[in-house]
């Protein structure tokens, strides 16, 4: 990794503090239910964020969600989680996608698409990850948002978008151009925060799943598959869906809830 790239994350501010309490609660063996939802419902902006995600027509609920307790209950502590932290982290940058061309709305929409699918896909069946998966979801992609701040210094958008023509693959054109893709700046960048190691495991490895500690490396696959099921348009699409299939069998990961989840995020 570049020492630029380097230094945009030296330079980010600390989370706030009421990133801080919920870590500190989920990462409590002896935390509860309600200990996460009393340390929420003191923050009502975040609160509105969480809900405002939570009522997605991406994760099917039929009746509003309109309390925190409720969210907490539908979709567990850990994928709150993740709700919480992808609006905070979020607000921790400046947002200027266009060396991608992509711009903030579509950004925001590609991150919630590739989480959707994780919890249709994942929820049930993976329950016990999503405290990983959820957050890794969210924030894998952040690390976008620095490297485009870097190729906007750089003056070499134009030459970003000829790499992504030419070579077919938005990540290799990022370690071309730049010298690091988006999960290694995402991990460093939470890593700089000084999130969990499972996490940072994850999204660092997610493209190269084996690379990951063998209790990462099922979580780092499903990742992959989501990522690759989700491109960076946003756009599910035959092509994309045929690829992350042949990750689904190479992982032998569960095809069958796999399918069903791409219907439904459809």
């Amino acid at each position: 990794m570049t020492e630029e790239i380097l230094k945009k994350i030296k330079q980010l501010p600390p989370l706030p503090e009421s990133a801080m309490k919920i870590e500190a609660v989920y990462q409590d063996p002896d935390s509860t239910f309600n200990d996460m939802v009393k340390i929420l419902e003191k923050d009502p902006l975040l609160t509105a964020d969480i809900l405002k995600a939570a009522n997605s027509p991406l994760y099917g609920f039929s009746r509003e969600i309109n309390a925190i307790s409720q969210a907490v209950g539908l979709f567990g502590m850990g994928t709150v989680r993740g709700f919480a932290l992808a609006s905070i982290v979020k607000k921790s940058f400046s947002l200027d996608l266009s060396p991608y061309g992509i711009n903030n709305d579509m950004f925001s929409a590609l991150s919630k698409k590739q989480h959707g699918l994780m919890i249709s896909w994942c929820i049930r069946k993976e329950n016990k990850l999503m405290g990983v998966l959820s957050p890794a979801a969210f924030l894998v992609e952040i690390g976008k948002v620095l490297i485009a701040q870097q190729i906007i210094t750089d003056g070499q958008q134009e030459i970003f978008r000829d790499a992504i023509a030419n070579l077919q693959d938005v990540e290799a054109a990022e370690r071309e151009i730049v010298g690091a893709d988006t999960p290694e700046v995402s991990a460093t960048i939470f890593s700089h925060w000084r999130f969990e190691e499972g996490l940072v495991d994850v999204i660092r490895n997610c493209t190269n799943p084996n690379q990951a500690e063998d209790e990462d490396k099922k979580a780092a696959q499903i990742l992959n598959v989501v990522r690759v099921a989700v491109p960076i348009n946003g756009l599910i699409t035959d092509d994309s869906v045929a690829a992350a299939k042949v990750l689904v069998e190479k992982y032998n990961l569960d095809m069958e809830s796999f399918e069903t989840a791409i219907e439904n995020v459809k």
